[in-house]
């Protein structure tokens, strides 16, 4: 009886160290997109009145809780019982990857305007405000979604040949780490001024380490901001194609002796040009069927 008790526990042991270990994996190959999330929601949490930027995270942080306890369930009874699907929307999201992390670079050398919403407070009641904070809240839920179907999926990936236990214990432990990882960093980033400013006030303009301290965090927050935009790029293009490396068997053996990194980052920026020309194609010829009728 004892000896059952004990080799219960073993197996429980066991079986915990392999989710630890899967966790460790699926988080690393997670980590891509996280820098292109975390981007993406500094750059919606900014833009509100002090005392709003915390509120307003917190919101869009529920939503993205929320939009975690929709996909999880569907992911895990597709890999029961469509595990194809899984690998399906896996390259599907590999091409939204590199589509996205081309746009971005064809931007840098081809600009173009592009239209931004700013939350005004001057001359409009509280309502309105609430109501504007609102529509951006929705906005950041609504990119969240489709992020998180991104990292969940891209971590089902890592761990389909597995029991369904350790299937869904690993994808829930990231897809929570994920989303308090993120949300915390940017609730640091976006306050990043707002503590340079202190800083600034409590120095009283005397040169010395505070009033330093205050003027670097007040002028590093764009800075961050641009960085992690440019990390998330690059990331996005390298998970991309290490996507399509490891999921399409006619790529398992494309230029085997370069670097993984490098084989990635080929293979991520061809599909992206290739999507990004498909995409720019199908809304010319949308714009032509448009004129007709």
């Amino acid at each position: 009886m004892a000896s059952g008790f004990f080799a219960l526990l073993d197996d429980i042991a066991t079986l915990m160290d392999d989710v630890v270990v899967m966790s460790k994996i699926t988080t690393k190959k997670t980590a891509g997109i996280l820098g292109d999330d975390l981007a993406v929601n500094a750059e919606k949490a900014t833009g509100f009145v002090s005392s709003r930027e915390l509120p307003v995270l917190w919101a869009i942080t529920k939503g993205s809780f929320l939009n975690k306890l929709i996909i999880l369930p569907i992911a895990f009874l597709l890999s029961s019982f469509l595990p194809w699907a899984v690998t399906l929307i896996l390259v599907l999201g590999g091409f939204y990857l590199a589509y996205e992390g081309v746009e971005k670079i064809v931007e840098i050398f081809v600009p173009h305007h592009h239209s931004t919403e700013e939350v005004k407070t001057d001359g409009i009641s509280k309502e309105e405000v609430l109501e504007v904070e609102k529509k951006k809240i929705k906005s950041a839920v609504v990119t969240d979604f489709i992020l998180s179907i991104e990292i969940v999926i891209l971590a089902l990936g890592t761990v389909l040949g597995k029991p369904v236990f350790i299937q869904i214990l690993v994808v829930s432990i990231v897809a929570i780490l994920a989303t308090i990882g993120v949300y915390g960093i940017v609730a640091l980033i976006v306050r990043m001024d707002d503590l340079g400013y202190r800083l600034i006030k409590r120095s009283n303009n005397e040169k010395g380490s505070l009033l330093a301290i205050g003027q670097t965090l007040v002028q590093a927050l764009p800075i961050v901001i641009k960085s992690l935009s440019v990390i998330g790029t690059i990331a996005l293009i390298l998970v991309a194609g290490g996507i399509f490396t490891h999921n399409i068997q006619a790529l398992h053996h494309f230029l085997e002796n370069m670097p993984s990194f490098v084989k990635d980052s080929i293979v991520g920026l061809a599909v992206g040009f290739l999507a990004f020309l498909l995409v720019g194609l199908l809304k010319k010829l949308y714009k032509i069927i448009k004129a007709f009728f």
